[in-house]
Parts: C-alpha cells; sequence; structure tokens
C-alpha cells in the first residue's frame, strides 16, 4: 500500500471557496501514468498535478496535468498553483523579492516567478509560449445556438471567431456585452456538431464588460472534451486571450498591456488572473504572462494498491 500526499488549494483568489481547485502531489515518483490519471477521476478537479524529477537537468521540477480525462501539454492554474505549493513546502528556494522556478511540461520548460511578501509566496507568475493564431470560424449562427443566444450577441462585437494557443488551442468567441455572458447555456449535442472536427474545442467566451472593479474582460470557459462542464479559472486560456485582444486592438498599443480577467462568476467561484502581454517595437508580441494569488486550503492523503 503506498499512501500519497497531496495539497488542496484555490488558485487565482486570495480567499477559501473561490478560484480554481487545485491537488497537487509534490512527491509522485514511481506513481504510473494510469494511476495518475486514476487519481485525478476520483478527485474530480479541473486539474491534479504530479510533481516529478525533470527529465531536463535545467529544469528545477517536471510536472504532469491531468483533467478527469486527459493529461494537458500545459496548463495555467495548475502551473500557479503546483509553484505555490513547492514554495510553500520549502520545496524552492525562498529569497527577500523574487524566486524564478523553471517547471517542465508537456510543452517545453516554463518559467514561474514567484513574488514573496513577508516569507510566504504572495504572487505567482507564469511565463507562456508565443501566440500562434489559428483558424476563424465564420458560422455566428451555429455557435450562437451552441451557447444558447442570438447571433446579434456574437456579431454586434465585429471582432472574429478565432483560435488562438500559447500551448493549449482555444476558440474565442467575443461577446456584446454582461448579460448574454451571464444567460449562456451551453449546448453539448450542437457543441458535438460544430466542433467535433475542429482544431479546438475548448471555447473561451468573453465580454469587455465586467462586474468587478478593476477587471477589464469578463469571461467563461468550457471544456467538454476534457472532462470539464465549465472551469472557473483558465490561466492556458488567459494568455491567449491577452494576445487576441492586443492583435485586434480592443486594448490600447503599447509595449507593455496589464489587465485582469475576471472567471467563475456564474459558477460562485470568483477568480481574477492577472495577464501582462509584452511587444516589441515592431508591434509584434514577445513575451506572455500569467498570474494571480493562490489561497491554501488542507492536504491529505490517499492511500493506492498498486
Amino acid at each position: 500500500m503506498t499512501k500519497l500526499r497531496y495539497h488542496l488549494l484555490d488558485v487565482f483568489t486570495d480567499r477559501a471557496f473561490g478560484g480554481n481547485q487545485l491537488a497537487v502531489f509534490t512527491k509522485a515518483v514511481g506513481v504510473a501514468s494510469a494511476t495518475m490519471q486514476a487519481i485525478a477521476r476520483e478527485l474530480n478537479l479541473s486539474e491534479t498535478t504530479f510533481v516529478l524529477a525533470p527529465e531536463d537537468l535545467s529544469a528545477d521540477y517536471r510536472v504532469r496535468i491531468f483533467t478527469p480525462m486527459i493529461e494537458l501539454p500545459m496548463a495555467g492554474h495548475p502551473t500557479v498553483g503546483t509553484t505555490f505549493v513547492l514554495a510553500k513546502d520549502h520545496l524552492a528556494r525562498r529569497s527577500e523579492q523574487v524566486t524564478t522556478l523553471r517547471l517542465e511540461e508537456g510543452v517545453g520548460t516554463i518559467p514561474v516567478k514567484i513574488d514573496w511578501e513577508d516569507g510566504h509566496p504572495a504572487f505567482i507568475e507564469m511565463s507562456q509560449p508565443l501566440p500562434t493564431f489559428g483558424s476563424r470560424l465564420t458560422d455566428v449562427c451555429a455557435i450562437a445556438e451552441m451557447l444558447s443566444l442570438e447571433p446579434e450577441t456574437i456579431a454586434a462585437t465585429n471582432l472574429p471567431m478565432e483560435v488562438v494557443s500559447c500551448g493549449v488551442p482555444f476558440l474565442f468567441v467575443p461577446l456584446r456585452d454582461l448579460p448574454a455572458a451571464h444567460q449562456i447555456k451551453f449546448r453539448l449535442d450542437v457543441w458535438e456538431r460544430v466542433l467535433q472536427d475542429f482544431e479546438a474545442r475548448n471555447v473561451f467566451v468573453f465580454t469587455t464588460e465586467t462586474e468587478v472593479e478593476g477587471s477589464r474582460v469578463h469571461s467563461r470557459m468550457f471544456a467538454p472534451a476534457s472532462g470539464i462542464g465549465e472551469d472557473p479559472a483558465t490561466g492556458a486560456a488567459s494568455g491567449p486571450l491577452g494576445c487576441y485582444l492586443v492583435r485586434h486592438s480592443v486594448l490600447p498599443p503599447a509595449r507593455e498591456v496589464e489587465f485582469v480577467s475576471e472567471q467563475g462568476l456564474e459558477m460562485g467561484r470568483p477568480s481574477f488572473i492577472k495577464v501582462r502581454i509584452e511587444q516589441n517595437e515592431e508591434g509584434q508580441i514577445s513575451g506572455v504572462h500569467v498570474g494571480g494569488q493562490c489561497h491554501f486550503m488542507g492536504e491529505g492523503f490517499l492511500e493506492i494498491d498498486e
């Protein structure tokens, strides 16, 4: 019988019962891939992570990320949350100001910065791969039907429905206003018909009308293919969101653009994700950064008979 200890935390929030839940197993050496997937399915959180020794010697740790159904090559709140746990568990070098960890994931090595406050990790920011822009969908009626909305709520934005990836592809769907975002009823039958063979099956919906002061974008994300009906906070989509907003001039041009995306409010799990996009002198995106706070909830262990 193997006893596996895990940490439970809420990510992209500074308080309990907000943000996105995460379980982190910091000592996963010897755990089989099938067992990792079974544990993620048992815990049934958006993601569960397992920390291993790196294969790339330039990295500090290797992190494997599982949804209840699949392993992901990269994800935002698991990267931020795992770094928080490593720092909290004295597995990251503490400093008076900033520490950088290098986490090996499926897309390569991800640099993650830890800002310390009174010896505790106060803010975690990951760097993401530079964006790739994919296909655009033009069938507004089909996507509106999938969201149970009127087509005009999408068309009125004059923005494209476009795939953007910083490691994981998402279809970005702009909405006219906040009431439209609140009214979404996601239809799996239409999703299967419209996006079954499309290059991005994760659907990220946003509007520039917000609920909370200080937020710039209100967001929702649906990923049925990963076993996630709706995600309360999606860091892997927030970097591409920033790239989309910069590319289509939704945000004013600048060498560095910062904003906060609010997510999870419809689920009763308010999440606040800070996005920072850097551009070079030619106006090309040169840096994608996503960060936030974490709240430790507790710890426990599983007994596994392998």
